[in-house]
């Protein structure tokens, strides 16, 4: 059994001193004695491909130095080797990108980077439930969110800015900016807990975690997807939406509905709408998919 960790190191494009942390981070290693090989990705999702190779060498614990879509795409592509190798092989992310959510959930700070190496290093594991998303010509794993409408263009837009901007704060305020734009609603129809539900929603989040606040009651070990539906948006709305976003009140808001749900949630309809996972897009994804979550399904460190 191979001992030595399998490193993939996603630089954060734009910013000069993320290549500056990832030569403390690799001092560190090296001072703590830690036998690892590390490739870097070269951007356009091919964490992916390397995770797999990673996977199919023998490496039992791969490591992502990168944001949540990293780790997405890691996961993804070590699973898609052999979905039983989950068992055998231990994820671990130092948190290195523009959208870290569920390394925060862990209390795993990007302004720490040294001190998620001492967490990977007591090797502390848990066993984390993962979300899946079954198309007809796909499947995807998700640890943190998958969101239907406003979210998910958000992302889009914001990858597409970032190329032009090249700064993560503008190019977040920029695609906030060119939402107004877009339509605002789209008509979905699903099921949840047997219950079938349809109409326009600005947004539909499934949460596995936190969810960048979308789903602040979730938490990836109890086996269950926290869904939340936002409708009815007007400019007053949003206002009020983004504040208690951003002040732990989200669920309070009179647009909002909550669900909670351990079943496969059935989407039939999702209109044009725009899909993401993980802070994503999933180009070419529309209903019918459903969405379920896999128990204790990989094995991952915290501190």
């Amino acid at each position: 059994m191979m001992d030595r960790w399998g490193i993939i190191y996603s630089p954060k494009s734009g910013v000069l001193r993320t290549h500056r942390r990832w030569e403390e981070i690799r001092r560190r290693l090296n001072e703590l004695g830690v036998e690892y090989d590390f490739v870097q990705s070269e951007g356009g999702g091919s964490e992916e491909r390397l995770a797999a190779m990673l996977a199919q060498n023998g490496y039992k614990r791969i490591i992502i130095v990168g944001g949540d879509g990293s780790l997405n795409r890691a996961i993804n592509g070590a699973l898609s080797v052999d979905p039983e190798l989950r068992k055998t092989i231990t994820f671990g992310i130092i948190p290195n990108g523009h959208g870290n959510d569920y390394a925060r959930f862990w209390d795993i700070s990007e302004d720490e980077p040294l001190k998620a190496v001492e967490a990977l290093i007591q090797g502390r594991v848990r066993k984390v439930d993962v979300g899946v998303l079954k198309a007809e010509d796909k499947v995807r794993y998700f640890l943190n969110c998958l969101n239907v409408g406003v979210a998910a263009s958000i992302t889009d837009i914001r990858h597409k800015t970032y190329r032009f901007w090249g700064l993560s704060s503008l190019s977040y305020l920029s695609s906030i900016f060119l939402m107004l734009f877009h339509r605002m609603e789209h008509y979905a129809s699903f099921k949840v807990n047997h219950e079938q539900i349809e109409g326009s929603f600005m947004n539909i989040c499934l949460g596995n975690a936190h969810a960048y606040g979308l789903t602040p009651n979730a938490v990836p070990y109890n086996g269950m997807l926290d869904v939340t539906t936002i409708s009815h948006p007007a400019i007053s709305q949003l206002v009020a939406g983004m504040y208690m976003l951003f002040t732990g009140k989200f669920l309070t808001h009179r647009n909002v509905r909550p669900y909670r749900s351990r079943q496969r949630i059935e989407f039939q309809d999702t209109g044009k709408a725009c899909v993401s996972i993980d802070g994503q897009v999933l180009p070419n994804t529309a209903a019918p998919f459903e969405v379920s979550v896999r128990q204790e399904y990989i094995n991952f460190i915290i501190p």
